[in-house]
């Protein structure tokens, strides 16, 4: 999958900007869901079952729904609203905003709730 960029707040924001490809983020979500691209293939061994038997390779959040509808329930309910609390994300007005920014912000607040989850520490200290 290449290099990845870093999982930290300024990634975070990234992301929300489009500073951040489609493909790079679909990638950082696959990776902390445990999809690997051995050689030719998609091993999902790491990957939680609920998801391996849906999506037996990696989906792609940017166009589809119902992967992004499934990857907003698995956020723990302390981190629904990440990016508000953490990083001050307001959202977008009206008009401003479609589809695709929809996925891509509720892709990066999963990603903060991985990185919230993995340091166990307040995001405050990333910024």
């Amino acid at each position: 999958m290449g290099d990845l960029p870093e999982l930290c707040s300024e990634t975070i924001w990234a992301i929300l900007n489009n500073e951040i490809d489609d493909l790079s983020v679909n990638q950082m979500v696959w990776y902390y869901l445990g999809y690997r691209y051995l050689e030719d293939r998609w091993d999902n061994s790491l990957v939680e079952q609920s998801w391996r038997q849906e999506y037996p390779e990696p989906p792609d959040f940017i166009e589809n729904r119902p992967p992004t509808v499934k990857l907003t329930r698995s956020i723990a309910q302390e981190h629904k609203q990440a990016l508000k609390e953490k990083l001050g994300f307001t959202g977008w007005k009206i008009g401003q905003f479609n589809p695709r920014d929809t996925r891509r912000a509720t892709m990066a607040n999963w990603l903060l709730s991985q990185l919230l989850i993995r340091d166990r520490k307040p995001v405050e200290e990333d910024l």
